[in-house]
């Protein structure tokens, strides 16, 4: 018989130990959810399904808001995309569930659309983000959540944005297990292949870096997890972006079809992709890294953020003054731009930011003490899809002897904020036996840690979760 029961933040750090390695509700079998994204730009409906040993994506699509004319997300313009965009793809969604298992399948385990006469499978639970992101926008993708939770009478589960991003490989290698899944799905390994036993296995380091957050995390479980830097002022994507919007030319802005303009920063310095930074070398050692940088042909350098110390923490403030200080002089100086000078601003942006990342990750490596050794880095998030980024980190650890550890980052549909990494993320809290209650709240900040000394709690901190215990 199983319990449905309220526990306190304190009983559930007691517990979360055993429901993270495994609870002893029943394993389910073909477990399917409806997922919804709603916490910043992007509005994400996603239908997947995990079996015995894969998984299957039936539906996942996403509308991007429009803010190019305000040349940055603009919260209104963001939450009325939501509110334009979210029920049509929920709509849409459902033509895309699987047809019933079999004609004696009970009607309460059936959906039947209004125009379409063959009964459906219902999904067994509903996904939707809780936090951290924008508040307002949030809530519109949980309240639907919670709405389809009701009218269904399946279980809902709020997910936590960044642990839905850490835990996307693991989505990645059961979608590549899949023998109906297309090339489109292959997961970006560093050698070009996926290893044997591409989960990855617990404990993992982890950067999530986007245009909201960024961080370096350690996690031992699914609930685990340990921040070992963050950043001090504003995240990685929002400096590449704001120093995207100083660098590209009008042109290219104009073209744009984002008002995100760090990746069309990448494209516009590497045009060729990975072949115009297959030659990038990682600073031999920490002596090579703190050296203060030489002036290149125009006459100007980037220093790295916290190159001196050994701080684990990132900033990122820097480098927009940087990139309008060397503009503004030019401007000053009646001097235009010569050959090549405005590609070469855009990749050292970008190089002094993500060797910055790569500093912390190598000191946290070396610095902390780790019982299970590390084998496993994962990088995710939108700016993960930055593949001059994935050659930085690869870079760095070769060189300063962590060539064994495997680099992990989903494909780029994967990175940046979408609905399946919710429903992967719900299916695992749901498979270690929590459950969400219908009250809570949408959370503008939330934090990943295991740590009830965290401002607001920790993981755990803001209550709401359930957990279903079955008595023999």
């Amino acid at each position: 018989m199983a319990i449905l029961s309220r526990i306190s933040p304190f009983a559930l750090r007691r517990s979360v130990g055993a429901a993270a390695r495994g609870c002893s509700l029943p394993r389910a079998r073909g477990l399917l959810t409806l997922a919804i994204e709603t916490s910043c730009d992007d509005t994400s409906v996603a239908i997947v399904e995990k079996k015995e040993g894969y998984a299957k994506i039936h539906f996942h699509e996403k509308v991007t808001c429009d803010s190019t004319a305000y040349k940055g997300i603009h919260p209104v313009v963001a939450l009325e995309s939501h509110q334009e965009n979210l029920a049509k793809l929920v709509n849409k969604a459902l033509t895309s569930l699987p047809p019933a298992p079999s004609s004696d399948t009970p009607l309460h385990k059936l959906v039947t659309l209004s125009n379409d006469n063959e009964p459906r499978r219902k999904p067994d639970i509903v996904c939707a983000t809780r936090g951290p992101g924008m508040r307002t926008n949030v809530l519109v993708g949980l309240d639907t959540g919670k709405a389809l939770s009701v009218a269904w009478q399946i279980p809902f589960i709020g997910v936590h944005h960044m642990q839905a991003h850490l835990v996307t490989p693991h989505l990645q290698y059961f979608l590549d297990q899949n023998p109906e899944n297309g090339p489109e799905h292959a997961s970006s390994h560093h050698d070009g292949g996926v290893p044997e036993q591409a989960k990855p296995a617990f404990p993992f380091v982890s950067i999530l870096a986007s245009g909201g957050h960024t961080m370096l995390v350690k996690s031992t479980s699914l609930t685990n997890h340990e921040i070992l830097a963050s950043t001090l002022d504003i995240a990685v994507g929002s400096a590449l972006d704001k120093a995207a919007r100083l660098i590209l030319p009008d042109s290219v802005i104009a073209t744009s079809k984002h008002s995100v303009y760090a990746k069309a920063l990448e494209q516009y310095a590497f045009p060729n992709g990975r072949a115009d930074h297959a030659d990038y070398r990682a600073p031999g050692g920490r002596r090579d890294e703190v050296q203060a940088p030489e002036p290149n042909e125009w006459g100007w350098s980037f220093t790295t953020p916290f190159a001196n110390t050994r701080d684990l923490a990132f900033s990122f403030s820097s480098i927009e003054p940087t990139v309008e200080r060397l503009i503004r002089r030019k401007e000053e100086a009646g001097e235009g731009w010569a050959d090549g000078e405005r590609e070469a601003l855009a990749r050292a942006a970008m190089r002094t930011s993500f060797e910055h990342i790569a500093s912390r990750l190598i000191i946290a490596l070396e610095d902390k003490p780790h019982e299970t050794p590390i084998q496993s880095l994962v990088i995710s998030g939108g700016v993960a899809a930055n593949q001059f980024l994935k050659t930085v980190l690869r870079a760095f650890l070769d060189v300063r002897g962590f060539e064994n550890i495997e680099l992990y980052a989903p494909p780029p549909y994967l990175c940046t904020d979408n609905a399946a990494m919710i429903a992967w993320a719900g299916m695992a809290m749901y498979e270690a036996g929590w459950r969400t209650d219908l009250s809570v709240h949408a959370l503008r900040k939330w934090s990943l840690a295991d740590d009830s000394n965290a401002q607001d709690g920790g993981f755990w901190g803001p209550g709401g979760w359930i957990k279903e215990e079955v008595k023999e």
